[in-house]
């Protein structure tokens, strides 16, 4: 049996930004859970990456009017 081991913020900010590129696997994903409730930081880096997500997302359909 794994034996589990919290793992500190910098290897979970790490993971939250390989979610961008590739599918986590369960282990990964419970481990971003684990950690989650002892720490306050990581889940407010997660809301701002989201934020960045969605802001990057408005920019790439943005348009200019004056452009057409």
């Amino acid at each position: 049996m794994k034996r589990i081991s919290l793992r500190s913020c910098r290897d979970i900010s790490a993971l939250l930004l390989a979610r961008e590129d590739r599918h986590l696997g369960w282990w990964e994903r419970t481990a971003i859970r684990l950690h989650f409730v002892i720490c306050k930081a990581c889940p407010r880096f997660e809301r701002q990456l989201g934020v960045m997500h969605d802001a990057f997302a408005m920019w790439r359909n943005y348009r200019d009017d004056d452009e057409a």
